[in-house]
């Protein structure tokens, strides 16, 4: 069962994404605010992460955090589909993310990306 780890602010999102991608057979981890993000993505080792661009974390917003992540040799290789409610495509896209999704978006267009990563 592909895993799918959710790093999202909005706890209505948060939910929803959660409960979505349990149904279509995904296992969800949740980033949980008291882990260092890094930390949390060696231990879960999720085949896609799912970051919004406007998330606060570490000190710093999503794109940050995907740039971190893409300079660590050994989380490189890792899966991360970027979402925000701004167009902020070309920013996530350079900054290394494998996609990008706005917001609000299809259930099934979230469910597609995915799959296709995995």
């Amino acid at each position: 069962m592909p895993k799918v780890l959710l790093i999202e602010d909005d706890a209505t999102m948060l939910s929803l994404l959660c409960t979505l991608l349990e149904i279509e057979g995904f296992s969800v981890a949740k980033f949980a605010p008291d882990v260092d993000i890094l930390e949390q993505i060696r231990a879960e080792q999720p085949d896609v992460v799912v970051l919004d661009v406007n998330f606060q974390g570490m000190g710093a917003g999503g794109l940050d955090v995907l740039k971190t992540l893409r300079g660590d040799p050994a989380l490189q290789g890792t899966r991360v589909l970027m979402v925000s409610g701004m167009d902020y495509e070309r920013e996530a896209l350079e900054a290394g993310a494998d996609g990008f999704l706005l917001k609000p978006f299809m259930p099934d267009a979230l469910i597609q990306r995915i799959r296709a990563f995995v």
